[in-house]
């Protein structure tokens, strides 16, 4: 037997999500498995907060990322132009198979691994910078910096190349409604700077991922050049912003439970798995991609009507407490394997082993140059980026 909600949750305000969106999430996740709610553009959705409904919507044919397969009038989203819309973000299959095929072919785990020592010496790099101030925002210094170093590398920018993607990526994430040109210009930037890079790998091709990007083909299929703008778009986009929190939010974790920053430092060993025990206890994504049915749906009981707006609550998920034992504490030696930060299903993260590789090498340089790092103010004063759909600070004002 399934029921449908009538109208908006009272607990869900934007604002209770945005003040304290775990402890929300809590109260939603234990009130019932599914809930109409404000989405991410103010209008209504269905939010989906249990581990086992998450998990499984994640891989649910039958909700597509395809925005054309909303109802009409229940979406609005980010305006983009084809040039970077048409990416996997937004496909389903087959154009979703066929183009993560082309794409896993050259984004392969070997040149991923490759990066892991300039990843390192990028990292010592920044930190040996700021090391004689003995205090610095932490996000802008070294959380930032550092992705968006990786991320040119692989993509293959040269550094004379690398403009304010922060500056670009923060108009679209969080556009000021005051200024809503900033949006636009960021756009234009952006196909202007990937129409220029894509021309110079045709022209001069290298050992990078956009160069073998460019020459990707399978039983004579390419890519088109709408496809490789959007890639790019969607691999820097991805790969930097996410990352940029992960990381920020890692550190922030072990500065508010010191007793797991010396278990670290006594066996950098934990590392690896502690990578996942971060983004399963504050993540970058609080919510996946929207998803639209294709047909009416049943979730943990709940009707979901045809292309309405459904979101999966990733941050509910992965402290579901029936999943994750006391999932409020943060554990480093936890296995957190299962946890849904990075997707489930076919639409897995791409990215995962970059994202991985970043923030282990991140920490561990972090945690050897600064052996006395702290909080350089009270936690209250911490702000965080006023979204639904990222979970990070604005700054991380540190000491060592």
């Amino acid at each position: 037997m399934s029921a449908t909600v009538p109208g908006p949750s009272p607990a869900a305000e934007t604002s209770e999500l945005l003040a304290d969106p775990y402890g929300t999430y809590a109260r939603l996740r234990e009130a019932g498995p599914v809930h109409r709610i404000a989405g991410t553009d103010g209008l209504p959705a269905w939010v989906v907060t249990r581990y086992d409904d998450v998990r499984q919507a994640l891989a649910d044919p039958r909700l597509s990322l395809d925005k054309r397969n909303a109802r009409p009038g229940n979406y609005v989203g980010l305006a983009l132009p084809p040039a970077l819309d048409a990416n996997l973000l937004n496909m389903d299959p087959p154009d979703h198979t066929r183009i993560r095929r082309l794409v896993s072919r050259e984004f392969t785990p070997r040149r991923v691994e490759q990066l892991r020592e300039p990843v390192r010496r990028t990292a010592e790099g920044l930190l040996a910078g700021i090391a004689p101030r003995g205090r610095a925002d932490l996000i802008a210094s070294y959380a930032a910096p550092l992705p968006i170093a990786v991320i040119c590398d692989l993509l293959g920018v040269p550094p004379g190349h690398r403009h304010d993607f922060r500056a670009w990526t923060d108009a679209l994430i969080a556009p000021d409604p005051a200024r809503p040109e900033r949006a636009r210009e960021a756009i234009g930037s952006l196909l202007g700077f990937f129409g220029r890079l894509l021309a110079d790998k045709r022209a001069e091709p290298a050992d990078d991922l956009l160069s073998a990007l460019v020459t990707a083909s399978e039983e004579d299929d390419r890519l088109s050049e709408d496809e490789l703008t959007s890639l790019a778009f969607a691999i820097l986009f991805g790969g930097y912003e996410n990352t940029v929190h992960l990381i920020g939010n890692a550190v922030l974790a072990l500065l508010r439970e010191p007793g797991q920053m010396d278990a670290l430092r006594a066996d950098p060993g934990l590392l690896p798995g502690a990578v996942e025990e971060f983004a399963r206890y504050d993540g970058p994504g609080p919510l996946a991609i929207r998803r639209f049915p294709l047909e009416d749906v049943t979730i943990g009981g709940v009707t979901v009507p045809a292309g309405e707006t459904v979101l999966l609550s990733v941050a509910a998920a992965n402290r579901d407490p029936h999943r994750f034992p006391d999932p409020d504490r943060l554990d480093v030696t936890r296995d957190a394997s299962g946890h849904l930060t990075l997707g489930h299903g076919i639409h897995y993260c791409l990215g995962a082993p970059l994202a991985r590789l970043e923030t282990e090498v991140a920490l561990r340089v972090l945690l050897d140059a600064f052996p006395r790092l702290a909080l350089d103010v009270p936690p209250g004063e911490l702000r965080w980026r006023p979204s639904l759909r990222t979970r990070g600070l604005l700054g991380l004002p540190v000491r060592w």
